[in-house]
């Protein structure tokens, strides 16, 4: 069970993501129509160069520069943070966002309604899952 629980992830694994991340920054990057010149200019980062980098799989975006990459490339920066921690953090990320048990449904009244206070409760939470 505590195995488990620590799982590691392995360097093999790890240097996938960054590539996976890397192939989904350079994608999100020509979707935006950004050259890498441009996107290191927009996010402050000197040498664009270190993009290069970073969409190989060979570097990772700066925490502090989230905001400005997701600006950039018109991606919400929630969502951007939280793709940044699935390729990152993967482990971090599966103790967040996954495993998590689905809450109890409650029984609906005797003509098979909900009440208006479910039907806003389970609104909040599609709403909530699609607000990364």
């Amino acid at each position: 069970m505590q195995a488990e629980a620590h799982r590691a992830t392995g360097r093999d694994e790890l240097a996938a993501l960054r590539r996976e991340c890397g192939a989904w920054l350079k994608e999100r990057r020509e979707v935006a129509d950004l050259s890498q010149r441009e996107l290191a200019t927009r996010v402050g980062i000197e040498f664009y160069t270190f993009i290069s980098q970073i969409e190989s799989g060979r570097g990772r975006v700066p925490p502090e520069r989230y905001e400005a990459y997701a600006l950039a490339l018109k991606i919400p920066p929630r969502e951007f943070a939280k793709t940044m921690m699935r390729y990152n953090e993967p482990q971090i990320y599966r103790l967040l966002f996954e495993d998590q048990p689905a809450p109890a449904e409650p029984a609906a009244s005797e003509d098979g309604q909900l009440s208006l206070a479910e039907l806003a409760s389970r609104l909040a939470r599609l709403e909530s899952k699609f607000r990364l």
